[in-house]
């Protein structure tokens, strides 16, 4: 069985003299969710464009389950459910009737697969409601039931929480993980908003001007967002005397204006403050922190603000 539901090698697309996709080899593991990160034109819809057929590469290839032959990778591609640029509904039909729609279209026989599709996303009572009254988050959850007629087993959603309100893009979220792991459906989810991707994604890929800068495991991205405790305190010289004495680590760093960033120890901060204050310190501030996804993203494609 093939370990990999998409590989790319020297995946490239160019726009009249511009390059939108460059030399991209990307791995997408069955089983993972992949977020797929870039500012707006970095090439993260092109990349959807090429492996969903609505582009053709100028040079490279890419394996789509295992198959690179052209007809091969058509016939793969009724494996794959997609959203992309939004949900395509139609706004005076009901979710059932959306579905139905949606189910000829796609050559899907027999009719069984709409109730089951409905309890899947949870829209199961919504009745004769059209979807134009549908919220933001019930549409979208109807756009991921459209994906998934056909048990699909890769979702490639592109931005599926853009727009949404905090309960929509629970919702929405909720859904993406149990589809993951009871239904064992490999996704990759290209999104802006990553403080979202880091509660999804199991791997990243991080794509700048068209090129992959890096692909790395959920556990690599939390190693490398190291945590620490900061601490502030009358007198940072003794309390940094202090944890090299009594806790015997030099991990820590002592910043400019007296902060103290304590790498050791993170999972013991009551240890740590009542140390401290029976050394007779006074504790200004005391907090555990960490690079999120966002700072390493900004800090991996040098500072710039992404779109």
């Amino acid at each position: 069985m093939n370990e990999y539901v998409l590989k790319t090698n020297q995946l490239s697309k160019k726009y009249h003299r511009k390059w939108a996709l460059h030399k991209v080899g990307l791995t997408i593991k069955k089983g993972s969710i992949y977020g797929f990160i870039g500012q707006n034109g970095a090439g993260k819809s092109t990349l959807i464009r090429v492996i969903t057929g609505l582009a053709y590469p100028t040079s490279g290839t890419f394996e789509l389950f295992g198959e690179t032959n052209e007809r091969q990778v058509i016939e793969a591609r009724k494996r794959i459910g997609t959203i992309i640029e939004g949900p395509a509904l139609y706004p005076h039909m009901t979710a059932a009737e959306n579905l139905e729609a949606h189910r000829l279209l796609k050559g899907i026989p027999g009719k069984e697969c709409i109730e089951k599709t409905l309890a899947l996303v949870g829209l199961q009572d919504t009745g004769r409601k059209k979807a134009k009254d549908f919220s933001l988050g019930m549409k979208q959850r109807l756009g991921l039931g459209i994906a998934l007629l056909g048990d699909p087993e890769f979702l490639i959603l592109d931005e599926p929480i853009n727009g949404l309100d905090p309960m929509g893009v629970v919702e929405v979220r909720e859904l993406l993980k149990k589809l993951n792991q009871e239904y064992g459906i490999t996704m990759l989810i290209s999104s802006h908003i990553l403080s979202e991707l880091h509660l999804l994604a199991t791997d990243y890929g991080i794509i700048h001007h068209g090129e992959l800068l890096e692909q790395l495991s959920a556990k690599e991205l939390n190693e490398k967002c190291q945590q620490y405790l900061h601490i502030k305190v009358d007198n940072p010289n003794r309390a940094a005397t202090v944890m090299e004495n009594k806790l015997s680590t030099q991990a820590y760093e002592v910043m400019p204006d007296g902060a103290i960033k304590l790498f050791a120890y993170v999972d013991m901060p009551r240890k740590i403050s009542k140390l401290l204050t029976d050394e007779g310190l006074v504790i200004e501030e005391f907090m555990p922190m960490g690079e999120d996804l966002e700072s390493y993203f900004s800090h991996r494609i040098g500072g710039v603000q992404h779109g």
